[in-house]
């Protein structure tokens, strides 16, 4: 007989208060908009009749709160994983692409070419974000093989693990969308990841 297959609904956490103004929020601890808690109501009744044997979230407020409402149906209490956050933006936390450009040009274009390789300044790289959010994720696939949890993080948390689980190469993180509150679920067994749907946003 085969591995069992592990099933793994990979969230990004709904819509945050000033969504729109498009600002990097990194490790900024910002709570979800009336659009973000709707949208995250929306993933658990499409969840609620996935066999989910536990729901795990980074430890800011607007991944915990969407893991919250993803478990309820459940009766699941989030475990919380500090090593799931998003990366860290550094000196650029709280502002947009625009405010980014206009201060530090040249760093904005050098980030924006080299993805995987270039650090937020004062902040992570993408391998600062791999080195913790790796292992707490292949932490949680080992325990729970065979079964199916909720993971609710961030966009750049959930980029990176989805290109670690397919082998795509760090630099192809911004071709994997993620869009607040959206759904991509990961299939594992003895032949390795299978991505079964990326990036399906809640319809509202």
């Amino acid at each position: 007989m085969g591995a069992p297959r592990t099933l793994i609904y990979l969230l990004r956490h709904g819509a945050v208060v000033g969504a729109e103004t498009r600002r990097f929020i990194g490790h900024l601890d910002v709570p979800l908009s009336t659009r973000g808690e709707r949208q995250s109501a929306v993933q658990a009744a499409r969840l609620r009749a996935a066999a989910l044997a536990a729901v795990f979230t980074s430890d800011l407020v607007r991944a915990r709160r969407t893991g919250e409402i993803v478990g309820a149906p459940h009766g699941l209490t989030p475990v919380v994983v500090p090593a799931l956050r998003e990366m860290a933006m550094g000196r650029w936390d709280g502002l947009t692409a625009e405010e980014i450009r206009a201060r530090e040009p040249e760093a904005f274009v050098a980030w924006m070419s080299s993805v995987g390789e270039f650090p937020f300044p004062g902040g992570e790289s993408v391998p600062d974000l791999a080195a913790r959010a790796w292992p707490a994720f292949e932490a949680i696939v080992a325990a729970h093989a065979g079964q199916a949890v909720a993971i609710v993080a961030h966009g750049g948390t959930n980029r990176l693990l989805l290109c670690r689980a397919l082998g795509l190469e760090p630099g192809r993180l911004l071709a994997l969308g993620q869009d607040y509150g959206a759904l991509s679920v990961l299939e594992h067994d003895e032949s390795g990841w299978r991505l079964a749907r990326l990036n399906e946003r809640p319809v509202l």
